[in-house]
């Protein structure tokens, strides 16, 4: 197995969990640096892992960065690491504004490196589990409710939560957005804590998503509509349903319903969910999408679509 060394940047909440995760994975992990030195102090003693108090001493030791830092360095960091010919997986949202991800996009394609956005959500079980289905939605419904938490209040909800659910309709849909409607609240924070959001495609597909942290519980769900199918996600339970109605195999066996063409049949699938660590599991595919040049899984130009459509959402609200 090639040795590829990578640093963290950022030893924050997610950052420790990134560290851990690293760990498991087929990387060379150098350790990781923090611009706080209590947080480096902390850290190092925590998990015997190096603390590096010059980025720049970091970045000449690794053929990798995982940017885990807050959103407002992503893209600094990145263009350092991308100037070097360090390839580079970043956290979403991919940068603190469009044009510096339209710049990023410019500088991987200059510099011939390899970039991957932390849009996890493509790896939960939930829709893993999917793997063999085809897609062609009509319509797809997102609600994600979360527990207020005052960390990510520094940003809108669109970008703090809604834009997990915005990567995966893109991913699924594959077709332009052409019309966005959109309705925020602040509520106790300074942006927009409640937002539901309308999208319509090219294709005539409708999506509907809402997202809020200021819930009573959390929730994690998105329902899809195709011709052939109704399909339903859990990422939260990490569950999945198929709900198919087909032509009556045999009289009196399954569930029946009907319709204005007769009587169908109605059949629920469960597929089998693979357990797994989702940020260990995008992390190693980077690691073979380096080393093997594996086709990246959440690409740049992902991370920069659904950060422009974002911010689309955000200027729809006044933001």
């Amino acid at each position: 197995m090639k040795s590829l060394r990578i640093g963290v940047a950022g030893a924050g909440h997610l950052g420790k969990i990134h560290l851990s995760c690293l760990l498991q994975t087929p990387f060379e992990l150098v350790g990781f640096y923090d611009p706080d030195a209590q947080t480096r102090e902390r850290i190092s003693e925590s998990t015997g892992l190096r603390a590096w108090n010059i980025l720049d001493e970091m970045l000449d030791n690794i053929d990798c960065l995982d940017i885990v830092s807050p959103t407002l360095f992503h893209f600094e960091l990145a263009r350092m690491a991308i100037a070097r010919g360090i390839h580079v997986f970043v956290e979403k949202p991919l940068t603190e504004t469009v044009d510096q991800a339209r710049e990023l996009v410019r500088l991987a394609t200059e510099y011939g490196v390899i970039v991957q956005v932390g849009h996890v959500e493509r790896y939960n079980p939930a829709i893993r589990s999917l793997s063999g289905i085809s897609f062609n939605p009509r319509f797809i419904e997102a609600h994600r409710l979360a527990v207020f938490n005052p960390r990510g209040t520094d940003v809108s909800v669109v970008l703090d939560l809604m834009i997990h659910d915005l990567d995966i309709v893109l991913h699924l849909m594959k077709d332009d957005v052409i019309d966005v409607r959109a309705n925020g609240v602040c509520i106790v924070s300074r942006t927009p804590d409640i937002c539901n959001v309308r999208l319509e495609f090219r294709n005539g597909a409708v999506a509907n998503l809402t997202a809020s942290r200021i819930s009573m519980k959390n929730m994690r769900k998105i329902r899809i509509f195709q011709e052939d199918a109704y399909i339903s996600l859990d990422f939260l339970e990490k569950d999945a349903q198929i709900i198919r109605i087909s032509e009556v195999a045999a009289p009196g066996e399954g569930m029946t319903i009907q319709t204005v063409d007769g009587v169908k049949q109605i059949s629920v699938e469960s597929p089998p969910i693979m357990q797994q660590n989702a940020i260990q599991e995008e992390l190693t595919d980077f690691y073979y999408s380096v080393t093997e040049g594996r086709p990246v899984s959440v690409t740049l130009e992902d991370g920069f679509r659904a950060l422009s459509l974002a911010y689309d959402i955000q200027q729809k609200m006044g933001i």
